[in-house]
């Protein structure tokens, strides 16, 4: 079977959607090694990195097509077919909850959250004048819609109105993380390890707050950490920059996470092991 991922999130600073599709072709080639799959990529400035191919045991497809152009005529115009781009697939995966057009393959969309319906004033850019406005009909269309939790799975079929049987649950979290707060590895400086944007909607002062109770019983055994991915949100004091135990990290090169013992790790390299927690809080699901 030929696949087709969108990898556009990931070409460049993996944000949160980024590290998901990676993570999920990762996975998908090393059980399914007889498929030809590749990876699709699309940006003026950007490339590539080398090696993308090797990891992923994938090939990359590589277009010098701007991502704002492509984005208006795929979500409005629903134009031109991927395989004009691409070539053929059988199946073509979208990393969005927006179709991408094609001319035969079964088309998959990706939903993360509902975010973009329940306070589109706080989006921006193409997620805010076309999320809104065209979700619902391609998710309808869509063949098949994954959905990052239970959770959001029951809001697709809720609120864009799509058919239970087509929407199908695949958890973040990558294999390497299935051992997280499992010993060996949870050392007693471990850290809370948050991962994905710093942005109002992420609900990290929640997180932060509920440390900061249990610090105050005695029960803080653990450095707070946050890893920044991608773009800092509007409201970054929500997410600790007035919070000296905690430091953020990014795609840089400097991805260090100190906290309450001021002790450091190299949270990337580290791959989240010495994590005593992982946590993903959100203001949209339970």
């Amino acid at each position: 079977m030929r696949v087709l991922v969108d990898y556009r999130p990931a070409l460049r600073a993996r944000t949160g959607v980024g590290e998901y599709m990676h993570e999920l072709v990762r996975a998908y080639t090393a059980s399914h090694p007889a498929d030809d799959v590749a990876v699709f990529t699309s940006s003026w400035a950007d490339r590539p990195a080398p090696g993308t191919a090797a990891a992923l045991s994938a090939r990359v497809v590589d277009r010098h097509v701007p991502v704002a152009v492509l984005n208006w005529l795929w979500h409005r115009a629903e134009w031109p077919p991927v395989e004009w781009l691409a070539g053929e697939a059988d199946v073509v995966h979208a990393a969005h909850p927006l179709l991408i057009p094609s001319t035969r393959a079964a088309r998959v969309v990706t939903v993360h959250d509902l975010f973009f319906l329940s306070h589109p004033e706080r989006t921006s850019a193409e997620i805010r004048r076309d999320y809104a406005a065209l979700a619902a009909s391609h998710t309808r269309r869509a063949d098949a819609v994954i959905a990052v939790s239970h959770y959001t799975r029951q809001q697709v079929i809720e609120r864009l109105g799509v058919d239970a049987d087509r929407v199908h649950v695949c958890s973040s979290g990558a294999r390497v993380w299935t051992h997280l707060g499992q010993a060996p590895h949870v050392p007693a400086g471990g850290y809370v390890l948050f991962i994905g944007t710093l942005e109002p909607r992420k609900n990290l002062g929640v997180l932060l707050d509920a440390y900061e109770r249990l610090a105050a019983r005695g029960r803080g055994a653990y450095p707070r950490a946050g890893r920044q991915a991608g773009r800092r949100g509007p409201d970054a004091a929500l997410c600790g920059r007035d919070r000296p135990a905690v430091r953020r990290v990014g795609h840089g090169a400097a991805r260090r996470v100190t906290g309450h013992r001021q002790r450091g790790v190299d949270c990337r390299v580290d791959r989240g092991r010495n994590a005593a927690r992982r946590s993903l809080p959100s203001t949209r699901a339970p």
